[in-house]
């Protein structure tokens, strides 16, 4: 599964949006989520981060 896909599927999770056709179909083909949740750790990391800089920017 490439991390394009990876990313897209999760990115669609993260904000709920993810049908049930593509969670099957990302679960069929690849046996183990571990991609999907390094790429959901790393996109929480990077909302945060995103926003303690706007909010920075915004009382500065």
């Amino acid at each position: 599964m490439s991390i394009w896909r990876v990313f897209t599927s999760t990115v669609a999770a993260f904000f709920g949006v993810q049908t049930e056709d593509n969670r099957q179909r990302d679960f069929k083909q690849n046996n183990s989520p571990l991609p999907f949740i390094f790429m959901g750790i790393a996109l929480a990391v990077l909302m945060i981060f995103s926003l303690i800089f706007i909010v920075n920017q915004v009382l500065s």
